[in-house]
């Protein structure tokens, strides 16, 4: 009892810090929240939510990462390129960013 309040007496466990979300389950989380209700309001209330969120943003960065290296490869996007023409060169990274992103998206976030 405190004061004239009864306070409920909860785990005497340290509080876990929360992994930040990140970008990816921002967006996931917005598409949740949005389609998804059931799923996010389980997800809520067993406490699992941010960790799913923090789970699914590593995944995605790490899907985005390998995708832009290996869209890079395959369209030829080299060193030998930003030396010798660097506007086109950020052009063709921005593309190819641009074309990662949307399929990490389709694939993880917008499930």
């Amino acid at each position: 009892m405190v004061g004239d309040y009864y306070l409920i007496a909860g785990d005497d466990e340290p509080e876990q810090e929360q992994e930040p979300i990140g970008t990816w389950g921002q967006r996931h989380l917005r598409y949740l929240k949005e389609h998804h209700r059931v799923r996010y309001a389980n997800l809520l209330t067993i406490g699992k939510l941010n960790d799913y969120l923090a789970g699914l943003n590593e995944q995605a960065e790490a899907m985005f990462s390998q995708l832009v290296k290996l869209l890079a490869e395959m369209k030829g996007v080299t060193e030998v390129l930003k030396a010798e023409n660097q506007i086109l060169w950020v052009q063709k990274m921005n593309n190819l960013r641009n074309a990662a992103m949307e399929i990490v998206s389709n694939e993880l976030i917008y499930r």
